[in-house]
């Protein structure tokens, strides 16, 4: 019996290899075209490949965290039932019959999203003996979590683990903070803002709003703060070419959104920022922000940011000591604002504060430069009618 290989196709952007995350079907298993059979991660995208032709499934080429070359074997099919692929590649082979029909008898692929599979991959949960109770039968968190509540609430007998293999997004996270620690020498400055006249416009803002519009959060404020001071600050809105020892410095602001993800934390990139109003800022925010949650952003909307801003909301905390977004060389992190007393013109009065957390590379960026630019951030935050001036005097 011949055979059809088919090899893991060029998925664009200069990509080279890909990382098996999860193989949508076994050996045996007969598919139809276009089918997805794998999902394979990318840089940060992860992308669901279909089966160029419709047949029989005679093996996988790879393990789940194995890395395929672009042009590698992926999966291999019986050329008997491969259609006019697989004939292509074997002339003497007979005519397929018809794969669709064949694929309708076996059960419905479970319908369920990238992140809901690895969920229920990381708890040993199977996708197929679950109801799902979303649209067409699709499997929802709160069904993967109906299914672990029995299985947690039993007591056990000995102190059971549980090994999770570190593939997909989680990987990259790791080799990317790994590598940013070891190569670039971190500088922490942490500087307290007074708040107290910004949230009172939040208010004004948020209180103006049509009904049922996102309200502002100070995310965007900082935003576009951060646009207009680097310019004074040029130095700190740098990606550094490494390979070229080159260091990259941008007019234009690209800034990093830190998001926390069902896969871990992304980045999306709000560009040009400094071109946008605060409505559009937050617009923006929000768009890439869900974008990543749920799977969507694209290659393109993760890459190119010049400078990060991470916020942990209402877990900020007191202070932070942020992991630099490499090849940027600054990060400037939001913790928690909150209402304490000090003093004021010899009076104890109630403020907002809120503290500012960045980091930098210290081989390009130096101390004295480091705190200055986040001490104009402070001052245009303090006094917000300044963030909306292309530059203070």
């Amino acid at each position: 019996m011949s055979e059809y290989v088919f090899k893991l196709p060029d998925l664009g952007e200069g990509t080279v290899e890909a990382e098996i995350v999860r193989w949508f079907v076994k050996p045996g298993d007969v598919v139809a075209e276009d089918q997805p059979v794998a999902e394979v991660m990318t840089d940060k995208a992860a992308v669901e490949v279909p089966a160029p032709v419709g047949g029989r499934i005679v093996r996988l080429h790879g393990e789940i965290g194995d890395k395929v070359p672009v042009g590698a074997p992926l999966i291999v099919f019986a050329a008997d039932t491969a259609g006019a692929a697989g004939a292509a590649a074997a002339p003497s082979a007979p005519p397929a019959p018809p794969a669709r029909a064949e694929a309708a008898a076996r059960p419905a692929r479970v319908m369920a999203s990238p992140a809901t599979r690895r969920q229920a991959r990381e708890a040993g949960i199977e996708l197929a003996t679950l109801a799902g109770t979303g649209p067409g039968g699709r499997i929802l968190r709160s069904d993967l979590a109906a299914a672990a509540a029995p299985a947690a609430a039993a007591p056990a007998a000995e102190d059971a683990t549980t090994e999770i293999k570190v593939i997909g997004v989680r990987r990259l996270i790791a080799e990317r903070m790994s590598e940013a620690k070891r190569n670039i020498p971190h500088f922490a400055y942490v500087e307290e803002a007074d708040i107290t006249e910004l949230e009172s416009l939040r208010q004004h803002l948020n209180g103006r709003l049509a009904a049922g519009a996102a309200p502002l959060t100070y995310l965007p404020f900082v935003v576009v703060a951060l646009a207009r001071v680097l310019q004074e600050f040029p130095q700190c809105n740098v990606r550094y070419d490494e390979a070229r020892g080159v260091l990259v410095r941008h007019r234009a602001v690209h800034v990093g959104i830190a998001t926390q993800t069902a896969d871990g934390l992304k980045v999306p990139v709000l560009c040009n920022a400094g071109d946008l109003s605060l409505w559009d800022v937050a617009a923006q925010i929000r768009r890439l922000s869900e974008r990543a949650k749920s799977n969507r952003a694209t290659r393109e909307e993760l890459m190119g940011s010049t400078i990060t801003v991470t916020s942990l909301g209402k877990l900020g905390g007191i202070a932070s000591t942020p992991v630099i977004n490499a090849p940027e060389v600054a990060i400037v992190g939001l913790n928690k604002a909150v209402e304490r007393p000090v003093v004021q013109n010899g009076a104890i009065v109630v403020r907002r504060i809120m503290n500012l957390s960045s980091s930098f590379d210290h081989r390009f960026v130096d101390g004295y430069d480091a705190a200055a630019m986040i001490q104009a951030l402070r001052d245009r935050l303090e006094h917000p009618a300044t963030i909306f001036l292309p530059k203070v005097q």
